[in-house]
């Protein structure tokens, strides 16, 4: 197995950002989520240089979405980034870890009015979906007597190689306007006293390991920037958002660098502003790139069966970590206290909730198991805890996050009080 830099194995333990997992496990419990700050920087700082090589005005926009903790918030902030938030919590996370009012894009299909007029008090960009949105944004932007700059999310009609529910810009998706209806929306919103057209905005979709998508992507929105600048538009930003995949099956997975994704989006762009006579910013959303990799699931084994497989049944499920259950997503796993042993037989990580999907892995060779052994699922920085669930009424996970020699609880585990907090009891009970 090809481990990422940060991963090791030293005296048959798995190590992460210098720190032996099984360490950890002890000390804080399973199941654990284990972040390295320092991996996130790195991913930070190879993407911001690719870029900021082709063009010096490049603003990095965190997709919130893939991880919302808030010290994975602040260590982006730290160095810079800003984020494309999706609900108000995001937004409020945000700002509190320091990012920029004017560093954040609030993006998203369906925003309340409650959402809207945060963005508007805030003073947030808004991507706008929607010509109802448009008109309901300007009446509460009128409201406080304020004005917004606002942006359209295009939707560019563009078929791409990922999984279908994580593909944003196909023709028949939720997300965005069409490309055919975006000149009609942008004169509407020069007509709004209380909005200022200042951007255009895509999104293709996640986990996209190649870069010719981004850069059809980006060809789309320069015939849509030369027509808007023609129509009096004054563009202060272009966001191509994110998308761009991690290799979660390493040993043939081939995921484009950042080098390759800024070569491919990058020529394109420059010829698109420099035919238009224009210097916007331009932004990208990375999230998973960001994130996924930083971080492994440490789960401990249960028990062991044989059935028609091998079971290693873990106590960790579908509630920690939905993707593959929701997407047949692979994750590489690793026995992290005996990670130099070969493997000898067949598995299928169980966990612990009552569905038959509820498997994190399925008919891997590792090493004999047995109850007690611990296993690390890796690449889990993204959408892990962030789609976590209390279903079956299990308290989530805490998270730890390592920095040099330190670690520390960024999250403390839930407990039933956690569960129950919430609930109340009806009158005639």
């Amino acid at each position: 197995m090809i481990l990422p830099p940060h991963l090791t194995v030293r005296e048959g333990h798995l190590f992460i950002g210098g720190h032996d997992s099984v360490v950890l496990a002890e000390e804080f419990g399973t199941p654990l989520y284990v972040t390295d700050e320092e991996r996130i920087r790195e991913n930070y700082r190879s993407m911001y240089r690719a870029l900021t090589d082709h063009y010096p005005g490049v603003q990095v926009l965190y997709a919130a979405k893939a991880n919302g903790n808030l010290s994975v918030f602040r260590t982006l902030a730290s160095l810079g980034a800003g984020a494309d938030v999706f609900s108000s919590g995001e937004l409020h996370l945000a700002l509190l870890a320091g990012m920029k009012p004017e560093n954040l894009l609030f993006n998203g299909n369906s925003k309340s009015p409650a959402d809207l007029l945060l963005a508007v008090r805030e003073g947030v960009k808004v991507s706008v979906d929607s010509m109802d949105e448009l008109w309901q944004l300007n009446a509460i932007a009128a409201r406080e007597e304020r004005n917004l700059e606002i942006a359209f999310r295009v939707n560019p009609a563009l078929e791409v190689p990922t999984h279908p529910k994580i593909a944003t810009g196909l023709k028949t998706s939720k997300f965005g306007i069409p490309a055919s209806q975006i000149h009609s929306a942008y004169r509407e919103a020069l007509s709004c006293n209380n909005l200022t057209p200042a951007g255009i905005h895509c999104h293709i979709g996640s986990q996209i390991l190649e870069v010719e998508p981004f850069a059809r992507a980006m060809a789309v929105m320069v015939d849509l920037m030369q027509d808007l600048t023609d129509m009096g538009v004054n563009l202060k930003f272009v966001d191509i958002g994110g998308g761009l995949g991690i290799p979660y099956r390493r040993e043939i997975d081939i995921a484009p660098t950042p080098e390759e994704y800024a070569a491919a989006i990058m020529p394109v762009f420059l010829r698109g502003i420099r035919a238009c006579g224009i210097e916007p910013a331009l932004c990208v959303e990375p999230g998973r790139w960001l994130v996924g990799d930083s971080t492994v699931l440490l789960t401990r084994v249960n028990s062991v069966k044989r059935a028609h497989t091998a079971f290693a049944n873990v106590d960790a499920g579908f509630n920690l970590l939905v993707r593959p259950a929701m997407y047949d997503s692979y994750h590489e796993v690793v026995v992290a206290n005996r990670a130099d042993a070969l493997p000898e037989r067949t598995y299928s990580i169980a966990g612990p909730i009552c569905e038959s999907g509820d498997l994190l892995a399925k008919e891997r060779m590792l090493p004999l198991l047995e109850a007690g052994d611990l296993i690390a699922v890796l690449d889990a920085g993204a959408y892990g805890f962030a789609m976590s669930s209390q279903y079956n009424s299990r308290p989530r996970c805490a998270e730890v996050l390592l920095r040099g020699p330190d670690a520390a609880p960024m999250r403390r585990a839930e407990t039933m009080e956690d569960i129950m907090r919430a609930m109340e009891t009806p009158f005639w009970q």
